[in-house]
This record gives C-alpha cells, sequence and structure tokens, in this order.
C-alpha cells in the first residue's frame, strides 16, 4: 500500500511537471513547479480524502480541492487594456488539478490521457489559433488632418458650391 501511494504522488509530479514545463517554456506565471505543487497536492487532498470519508463519504475533501483551486485560478486572471489575460493559466491550474485529484483516486490511464491532451492543447493549438486570428484580423486606421483657416474655409467654400 506504501508504495503505491508514492506511486501516485510521482504520477502526479509527473504529470503536473509535464504541464508545468510547457507553461514555464512559455514564461507563464503558473509554471513548472507550481503545477506540479497544485497537482501533488491535489493528489494527496484526493488520498486523504478517501481514507477520511470512508465507504459512505470518500469525496468530502475532494469537493473542497474543486472549490479551492478555482479561487487560485481566480487569482491568476486580470484585465489588460482591452483584454483579458490568464484565462488559459487559470485552466491550466484548474485541469492540473483534476489530474492530480485522478491520480490520487487510482485513475492512472484517465490522468495520463488528460494530460497528454492539454499539454497538445497547450503546445499545439496556438498556432491553430494565431492562424484563425490572422483570417479574421481588422485593421485600424488612424488620420489625422491638420490645416489652417484659410484652407479650411476655402474647402468648405468650394463643397458648398
Amino acid at each position: 500500500m506504501e508504495w503505491e501511494i508514492l506511486l501516485r504522488f510521482l504520477l502526479a509530479a509527473l504529470w503536473g511537471g509535464i504541464v508545468g514545463a510547457e507553461r514555464e517554456y512559455r514564461s507563464k506565471s503558473a509554471g513548472f513547479r507550481t503545477m506540479i505543487m497544485i497537482s501533488i497536492g491535489a493528489c494527496f487532498f484526493t488520498i486523504i480524502s478517501k481514507e477520511l470519508g470512508g465507504i459512505s463519504n470518500p469525496d468530502r475533501l475532494a469537493a473542497g480541492v474543486v472549490t479551492g483551486i478555482g479561487f487560485l485560478g481566480a487569482g491568476v486572471i486580470f484585465r489588460g487594456e482591452s483584454r483579458v489575460l490568464g484565462i488559459t493559466t487559470a485552466a491550466s491550474i484548474w485541469t492540473v488539478a483534476a489530474v492530480g485529484m485522478a491520480i490520487g483516486a487510482g485513475l492512472y490511464s484517465a490522468s495520463a490521457y488528460a494530460s497528454i491532451l492539454v499539454v497538445i492543447v497547450l503546445a499545439v493549438l496556438p498556432s491553430l489559433e494565431n492562424f484563425i486570428d490572422q483570417l479574421h484580423q481588422s485593421e485600424f486606421i488612424r488620420l489625422r488632418m491638420q490645416s489652417t483657416a484659410k484652407r479650411m474655409n476655402r474647402s468648405c467654400v468650394s463643397l458648398r458650391k
């Protein structure tokens, strides 16, 4: 039993680290160490929840993890000048916690599949996103006109004729 708990923590560190390495590579606020800690913490809370809750209520602490991770994710979202930033990082935090919880519950295959899919989404889809943005990009042109009062009056006169 002790070896399986160690295996769960190591897997949580591995899958959290893989996602975190991608975030670190892109210089995001929640990077390598943060994602590992989130995954291990969620794994640990799930193991504790199964032990404390027993057969009747094994999801007691795990439900609190989901809420707590939501608050943690909300802390990385902020509004920039013309857009909201940090939503992908917040979603990554939430998803890594879910992976950690799955590992803590013994769902090794599901956590591996989810982690691989998360890395694909984070690493590959930005290229597709940039391509789509280029297709539908708008350009704004700002014109600034300066003229003297005489030129303005001549223009107004010629327009009236």
